[in-house]
């Protein structure tokens, strides 16, 4: 008689590979419970999770048309009750209010008076200061590089 897939039965494990245990149910027939049907956390090795003729739950999960038999042993087992603080989300922090902003209306930021008449330069002047510093570094590059290649040897 052909196990029907969903069933569940005990049944005892006689053999072991690297890929998985093969598992003899009650009707006789044998089936395979493939290494990521052994366990809900990483298998490295099946050694670790079964043994030689140890009694394993066991859900059968498919049959093919040769009519070999796929297992499970983590689907037979109720799923583990996952802790609350797993469940929830875990909450993003809210990102820092600009300090130069005193309140938002409509939508629109809306500076204060004394927060808009400021002693910190305006875009133009920073502008210019970055050009000067700019141009400065670049001549100050091109003489040296200048001075580096008067220094070569031309050899004969």
């Amino acid at each position: 008689m052909q196990p029907i897939v969903g069933e569940i039965f005990e049944g005892k494990v006689t053999g072991i590979t690297k890929f998985g245990a093969f598992v003899s149910l009650p009707d006789g027939n044998n089936g395979l419970v493939h290494i990521s049907e052994i366990a809900n956390s990483y298998v490295n090795d099946v050694h670790d999770h079964v043994s030689d003729g140890q009694t394993v739950k066991v859900k059968v999960i498919g049959i093919s048309e040769a009519g070999k038999i796929n297992l499970s042993m983590k689907k037979a087992e109720a799923p583990a009750p996952r802790a609350e603080a797993e469940r929830l989300p875990k909450p993003r922090p809210f990102p820092a209010r600009p300090k130069e902003f005193s309140g938002r209306q409509n939508g629109f930021a809306q500076k204060s008076f004394s927060q808009s008449v400021s002693s910190e330069p305006s875009f133009e002047d920073k502008l210019k200061q970055f050009m000067q510093e700019s141009d400065s570094r670049i001549s100050d590059s091109r003489i040296y590089s200048d001075k580096k290649s008067g220094y070569r040897r031309k050899r004969d």
